[in-house]
Order: structure tokens, then C-alpha cells, then sequence
């Protein structure tokens, strides 16, 4: 069916003007009758049921009665707002509070306390079961189906019945299509002033975050607001409990979740802190939490409140008030207690005073009528559905029609409306209310299929924005980059900006990373400090420096990683270390050694730790260990990678999903210093023996990966005695056959050809060069040979090495990238544009990000 028109209420009005009383569904509907009155009433005229025969603007009766319970009984917390909610909405069905017992399988002891508890309190749908409407007043009742069977009860058999709705159709007007909810807020701020908020009402999902954004975007422009944030919403109420929950983690509460807490109050806790224990950090402005969550102020809920109070400077009358209510006040906090708190105030509107001024806020599931001449519509999505109640005396049908009249009354609220809605959210189509899918005639999938008119991302136009003061100053330029932060630039240019502006957490990994370095360096310089007993020395040294970022049940497993780690240093470089320390100048001496203050000894060896600048090639960084002059070293406590992955993940056309230039870089820096030289670079992944360790014998072969730089061009390779070895000591077919053809012949062939770029196995059989090269070799070697299956193993054993080895054109266009992405961000940072979020390669790999929440999707 269509939507109906709502009649007008000038229209409803002069059909029971005459009457006495006039009953209608809602008290908003009510108010906007009796506005209308144009001559004195002797009593009540328009009203709601409840509101009628309390004779008062009734009360939440289900938290009067839960409160009753509570204090009255022993029963659970939970039990007991279940067996309330149950019994009051099978009276509003059924007429009585005693209809639940027709159910057996909701009633229980906690039933029974509660109706026990009813029958002696004076709530509002008792007053509506006994209320007895005069029989000498005439009585009209308007939207006679959208009441319930208790609100029906109170109805004289001769009331006349007035409709709500006509039988025209209301055409909904044009929907405003946004690209964001903050879009929407923002053009609803460029129509909502002081003056007029008056005159203003917004209909919202109260649980959507439409709510929060409007909120705080009314408060902002200070413009007057009512029907908005509740009890449980007061952001220092929601510190005590949070603070409150967060007292019962234990040793785990690290600094990052209070943070929060402390910057709601006011306290500034340095980011550094934020992934270590709280335990385990001094820092005065945390002194107080410790009160909390173990201390004095555990005792009981109010010397907490007060430890809350004494930091925000402000007292909590309200919250004490209801803690007293709820005989909190002076018990224990304990575990159940602060879940028990959190539900009741998930659970129930606690009351509060406000003034009933300004721009009305409805939530769109309670709301059945906004009396307001303008009413904007913010969201109509799948959270405006209710949830019909799941219960055998609920009348399921009946209700969604009555909640799909609300529906149809609500949206017609006012003499102006304007829905703006989204079309999508987080990258999925935005659901409209069930009910609006049913009404329209005309099928559609989201809200830009009806009519409707799309708007660009607005301005906003209140305030003035952050001031500009220009700044007579060149920007700087940057000549180098390092590996870690190039890596991040091809990642995502925007994340890596953030990570040169922002502070991050000290993060464990890194301290953990920095303690094996030092070591490295340490026994280096001094091999004859360490023995067995230095060693487990060592790890508790570790531990005390690593402790505040892991608990106690971790302490055993990291035990075992220390000592491993730090033995197959040892072993590593007791095999493979530098013997000469010569052809190297004297260290800087820059940075500290936790190991070498521990020994009390330095550690100024120059081949540890060496920091290196290259303008040529526009490469800094620092080199763990130099082992010799072409032989660079660098320790990783991540999980192995093969030279083959090492190789793919420096490529530059594109760049991999995973980035990471170090091995390229740094080869490029060494080949800068030792030109027409071959250079090796080891990664010694000293955490790789763990597991060998637990199930056998560990060998550093496990540990390392080795991957080398040859001095001379791909093409240069395949026609030297080196590779023609290589091929001399592969697969069978291929040592028969080159063992045949001779070197001479073999190096003849290879200098007419060019390897193709691809390093695509079918692509480089499939290639002219494959082709002729088989031919040449065939044609170089005897029958007793199967050249063309010697040759396809030897194409196969080059192209091995041309994927596991960087030659002159891979440094090349290494250096070549690296200076095309200097040259960007120093376009960037003189302001030819911002930063963007995808990379060179397109999209970042989001699970290397470290600012996700600060990349905003578009073009902002």
C-alpha cells in the first residue's frame, strides 16, 4: 500500500473540538491539539492514555520498578529487567499484569517477586488498568489503531473515532542524497540558527552516530538543543565507568586504555607510554588511577567517584545520587558489581533536568509525531526498523502495522521536510526502513533511484576555520631517504607523512629489536665478555627492560626467544664475524648500548652500527655489521625471506604489495663506495632457530639469507664462466649438454642474444630468445645429447638466478626510483598538492599502515 496522507491537524482539530476529551496515541500530537484551542476548556482536552490517567506526565515505570526489585530482592540484576520488561509489555497487550501467567514459560521466581512488587507499587499502567473515563464527557479518539489493548481499556464504548490519515496518497518530496553523514550535518547547520531553532526538528536513529555528529555540531555552533544526550552520555560518567571496568584487567591495563580516561580529565600522558603496563610506568600524572585500581579508592564505589571528582574538578551529584539509589554507593566495586551498574544504565533513561529549548532531537523508533514547522529527516536507514517484540502475546502483525503508521505519520511530520540520506556507507548500500520499501509503489535498490537530488560536499559555512598566518620561509628540501621510510612513501605517501608529524608508541617489537642489536654490537667489540652464564645474565636484563609491555604468563616464552636469539648471534658471529678492522674509518661513537653501560665498556668498533649518508644516490641509513668491504650484514627478528623474496619485494615497475628496498638500498650505497666489485648482503634472522631448537637441531643455514649483487648486466652474466659453471654443476640434460657444447661455444651464442626482461617462466620459453637459443645449442652438439631439454634447464637455472640476485639495470632503476620519489615529496612538502593515499603501485596495503584511522577515503 501506498503512504497515506496525513490529514491535517487544523483538520483533526475541528472534528473534536466540540468534544470533551479528545484521546490520541502520542503526547507530541496532544500538545499540537490543544496549541489550537480557540476558546477556554474546563480540564483536560487532548491527551495520551497514560498521561490521562496519571494525571501527570507519567513516569518510566520500568525503572521504578527494577529499582523496587533491586532494593526489595536478592535476584540477579539481569533476571530481574527481564522479568519487568516482560510483564509490562504482555499488561500493554493483554490488558493486565496478571495475563503473563498464561505463559509458563516466562514466568519464574523472579516473575513472581515482580508481580508481587507491581501489585503494591502505583505505576502508571495500573493507574491505566483502573481509570474509569467520566460517562458524562463526550469523548473523541483519534488513531484509534495505533493504541494498545491496556490504552484501549480506558475507551468509553460510544468514543467517536477519528482518523489520522485520509485515503490520498502522501508523495514523499525529493530525498537529499549525501556522500557522508558529516556531509549532512554540515547542510543541516547551514539552515539551523539561534533564531530559528525554535522552529526546528530533526529526526534521527538515537543509536546511529548521526546523533553524536549532531549533537556536538549544535553544541559547537552554539545553537540550543533538547531530546539529545541522556543520563549514561554525560562523557564524565562514562570516565567512571569506563575507569571503573578498566580497574579489573589486572596487570594487563596498559597506558593506552586510560588514556582516554586521563584525557577526558584533563591529563596529558606522553604517546611513548601507550602500549606499556600502567604497572609499570612512572609517571605522575597516572599516580591517581593506581588509587583506583588498587588502592584506597577501591574500597567502595564513592571514594572512586570521589578520586574522579578530585581530577576533574567538578562534582557528580547526579551519579552519586544514583549510585545511593541503587545502594552502590558504599559497596565494593567488584567485578559484578560494575557490570551490573553498566547494564542498568545501558538499560534505563535515567532522568535528568534540561531545558526544553531550541532544535528538538527525535530518535526515529520512539517518535511517532514532531510538531515543528521544519523537520529534517537525517539518515532513514535500516536502524528507523523496529524490532517488532518476540513474544506469544505480542499480536505480531497488528504491531507493524501500527509501527508502519508511525512511520507514515512521522515522515509527515511538519509543514516543511527534507530527508538527507546516504546512498552509501563504508562502501556498502545504505538500507532504507523496511517500511519504505513496502510503501512505495515503485521499486528501487537505494535511496538515488527515487526522486532525489545529489549534492556535492559542502563547505561548511559556520565559524572561520583555523587561522592562517603565512610564513615567509622556503620549504625544506630532503637530498636522502631511508629504507624504512621509502618503504612506508610507496605503502601509502599520506601514512608516511603522518609518520614524520605524529608521535607513535614506544612499541615492544622495537625494544625488543633495539636489546639484539646492542648485544650484536656489544660482542663484537668485546666476544670475551660472554659466556653461558653472561648469556642468561642477558635475558633478565631484557626482561627488566622489555617487562612493562607484556604480562607475567608471558614471561617464560620470551625467556626462551632471548636466549636463543641471543646464542645464535653468538654462534653466527663466532663463524661468519669480521676479522679485519681495518678498511674502515673510526666509528662516530653516536647513540648508546644498553649491554656495553651494563659491562661498563664501549663499543667504538667502525664496523658496528655504521650510520651512512649517500647525496649521490640519495640513501641514509645504518648498517648493523660490516663484515668485510662488500659483505654488509643486518640482524631481523621477523620470520625468514628467501633472496628470491628479497629481490620481488625491491621491484620498482610496479612495487610489490609488501615493499621493502633495504637490501637494494644498501647494496646501492656499497656499490657507490666499491665500484665493479661483487656484494653480498646477509640477513641474519636470529628468532628463525626457535622452533628448530624445540623439535631438533638448529643450523644457521636456518638463520640466514644471503643475496648478492653481480657488477655487470643480466646479459653480461648469462655469457660468463660463472654462469657457465653454474649450468655445469645443475640437472642432468643440462650438464650433458653444455659439458658437450664448451664454454667458447656457449658464450659465442649467448653475445648475438638479449635475455627478455620477463622473469615469467612460460613467458620465457615462449620466447624468441628461448627459440634460437635451443637452436644454437642443438646445433652445437651431438645427438647423444638432449639439447633441448638441457637448454630449457638451463633458461630455467639463469632465469633462478636472475630472480634471486640484483644485477646493474635492478640498482639502476632502484637509484633511478628513489630519486623520482625524493623529487615527489619534495613537491609535495613546497605544496604542489597534498599527500596522497595510494602509492606508485595504486592502493596501499592497508595492513601496513600505521595512521588507518587518519586516511579518509576520497579526496579529502
Amino acid at each position: 500500500m501506498p503512504i497515506q496522507r496525513r490529514r491535517p491537524l487544523q483538520a483533526i482539530y475541528d472534528d473534536v473540538r466540540g468534544h470533551d476529551l479528545v484521546i490520541v496515541p502520542n503526547n507530541p500530537l496532544a500538545d499540537a491539539l490543544n496549541r489550537r484551542l480557540d476558546e477556554p476548556h474546563f480540564g483536560t482536552f487532548a491527551t495520551a492514555p497514560r498521561r490521562l490517567a496519571t494525571g501527570r506526565r507519567e513516569s518510566a515505570e520500568d525503572r521504578t520498578a527494577f529499582l523496587e526489585l533491586v532494593d526489595r530482592t536478592d535476584h540477579p540484576w539481569k533476571a530481574i529487567a527481564y522479568a519487568v520488561g516482560n510483564v509490562l509489555q504482555c499488561w500493554e497487550h493483554q490488558g493486565t499484569a496478571t495475563a503473563i501467567e498464561d505463559y509458563p514459560a516466562f514466568v519464574d521466581e523472579t516473575t513472581e517477586s515482580v508481580l508481587d512488587v507491581l501489585d503494591d507499587l502505583q505505576t502508571t499502567s495500573g493507574q491505566l488498568q483502573a481509570y474509569e473515563t467520566p460517562t458524562a464527557q463526550s469523548v473523541a479518539v483519534v488513531g484509534f489503531e495505533q493504541l494498545t489493548q491496556l490504552e484501549r481499556s480506558i475507551l468509553p464504548p460510544d468514543a467517536d473515532r477519528v482518523d489520522l490519515f485520509t485515503e490520498a496518497e502522501f508523495s514523499l518530496p525529493p530525498v537529499h542524497v549525501f556522500d557522508g553523514s558529516s556531509d549532512i550535518v554540515d547542510a543541516l547547520l547551514d539552515t539551523v540558527t539561534r533564531e530559528n531553532a525554535a522552529d526546528v526538528g530533526v529526526v534521527l536513529d538515537g543509536s546511529s552516530r548521526y546523533s553524536a555528529l549532531v549533537e556536538s555540531a549544535l553544541e559547537a555552533a552554539d545553537i540550543p538543543f533538547y531530546g539529545g544526550p541522556g543520563f549514561a552520555d554525560d562523557p564524565l560518567h562514562r570516565t567512571f565507568l569506563r575507569l571503573l571496568r578498566l580497574a579489573h584487567r589486572g596487570s594487563d591495563t596498559t597506558v593506552g586504555d586510560v588514556t582516554p580516561i586521563c584525557t577526558q580529565l584533563g591529563i596529558d600522558v606522553p604517546i611513548e607510554h601507550a602500549e606499556k603496563r600502567l604497572s609499570e610506568v612512572d609517571h605522575p600524572g597516572l599516580d591517581w588511577c593506581a588509587t583506583v585500581t588498587d588502592g584506597p579508592a577501591a574500597e567502595s564505589f564513592d571514594t572512586a567517584l570521589q578520586a574522579v571528582e578530585r581530577q576533574a574538578d567538578r562534582e557528580l551529584d547526579a551519579l552519586r545520587t544514583e549510585l545511593e539509589t541503587l545502594g552502590l554507593l558504599e559497596a565494593q566495586p567488584t567485578e559484578e558489581r560494575v557490570q551490573d551498574l553498566a547494564y542498568y544504565l545501558q538499560t534505563y533513561d535515567v532522568p535528568i533536568d534540561r531545558e526544553n529549548e531550541g532544535v528538538l532531537l527525535a530518535d526515529a523508533t520512539s517518535a511517532g509525531y514532531v510538531d515543528r514547522p521544519v523537520v529534517f529527516f537525517l539518515g532513514m536507514d535500516e536502524g528507523w526498523t523496529h524490532s517488532a517484540p518476540n513474544r506469544p502475546w505480542v499480536d505480531a502483525e497488528a504491531q507493524y502495522e501500527r509501527y508502519s503508521r508511525q512511520f507514515q505519520l512521522l515522515v509527515q511530520s511538519g509543514s516543511e521536510q527534507y530527508y538527507l540520506v546516504q546512498d552509501t556507507a563504508g562502501g556498502e548500500p545504505v538500507t532504507p526502513p523496511l517500511y519504505l520499501d513496502e510503501l512505495l509503489a515503485e521499486e528501487f535498490e537505494r535511496f538515488s533511484d527515487l526522486d532525489s537530488v545529489t549534492h556535492s560536499r559542502m563547505e561548511p559555512t559556520t565559524g572561520t576555520g583555523f587561522d592562517r598566518t603565512p610564513v615567509d620561509v622556503d620549504p625544506t628540501t630532503i637530498e636522502t631517504i631511508s629504507q624504512s621510510s621509502l618503504n612506508s612513501y610507496v605503502n601509502s605517501p599520506r601514512d608516511y607523512l603522518f609518520s614524520r608529524v605524529l608521535d607513535t608508541p614506544e612499541k615492544d617489537h622495537f625494544r625488543e629489536g633495539n636489546l639484539f642489536h646492542d648485544f650484536a654490537e656489544f660482542y663484537v667489540n668485546h666476544p670475551e665478555r660472554i659466556g653461558t652464564a653472561e648469556i642468561e645474565e642477558l635475558v633478565d636484563v631484557m626482561i627488566d627492560t622489555v617487562r612493562p609491555f607484556f604480562s607475567d604468563s608471558e614471561e617464560p616464552l620470551r625467556r626462551s626467544e632471548y636466549e636463543i636469539g641471543l646464542e645464535t648471534i653468538v654462534e653466527y658471529l663466532d663463524e661468519y664475524g669480521p676479522e679485519d678492522h681495518e678498511f674502515l674509518t673510526p666509528a662516530s661513537g653516536w647513540g648508546s648500548n644498553v649491554f656495553a653501560e651494563y659491562f661498563d665498556e664501549p663499543v667504538d668498533s667502525p664496523l658496528t652500527e655504521r650510520w651512512f649518508e649517500a647525496l649521490d644516490i640519495g640513501v641514509k641509513g645504518k648498517i648493523d655489521l660490516v663484515r668485510d668491504p662488500t659483505h654488509l650484514v643486518d640482524y631481523k627478528s621477523g620470520s625468514k625471506k628467501s633472496a628470491y623474496q628479497v629481490k620481488k619485494r625491491a621491484q620498482t615497475d610496479p612495487p610489490a604489495d609488501t615493499s621493502n628496498f633495504q637490501a637494494a638500498l644498501y647494496l646501492a650505497y656499497v656499490r657507490s663506495q666499491q665500484p665493479d666489485e661483487r656484494i653480498q648482503f646477509t640477513f641474519v634472522h636470529f628468532l628463525e632457530t626457535l622452533a628448530a631448537a624445540v623439535t631438533g637441531e638448529p643450523t644457521l643455514d636456518d638463520a640466514m639469507t644471503t643475496i648478492t649483487y653481480y657488477p655487470q648486466t643480466f646479459d653480461e652474466f648469462v655469457g660468463s664462466r660463472e654462469a657457465y659453471d653454474t649450468l655445469l654443476d645443475g640437472y642432468n640434460d643440462c650438464v650433458e649438454t653444455f659439458s658437450a657444447l664448451g664454454y667458447e661455444p656457449y658464450r659465442e651464442i649467448l653475445s648475438e642474444l638479449s635475455v627478455p626482461e620477463t622473469t615469467a617462466k612460460d613467458e620465457l620459453r615462449a620466447s624468441e630468445f628461448a627459440e634460437t637459443f635451443t637452436a644454437a645449442v642443438d646445433a652445437g652438439t651431438s645427438d647423444d645429447v638432449d639439447a633441448e631439454k638441457g637448454a630449457d634447464q638451463a633458461i630455467r637455472a639463469l632465469n633462478g638466478i636472475r630472480r634471486r640476485a640484483f644485477f646493474e639495470e635492478d640498482l639502476d632503476a632502484v637509484e633511478a626510483f628513489v630519486r623520482e620519489r625524493i623529487e615527489e615529496i619534495n613537491d609535495y612538502r613546497a605544496g604542489s598538492g597534498r599527500f596522497p593515499i595510494d602509492g606508485p603501485g595504486g592502493e596501499p596495503n592497508y595492513r601496513r599502515i600505521e595512521h588507518r584511522d587518519l586516511l579518509l577515503e576520497g579526496d579529502r
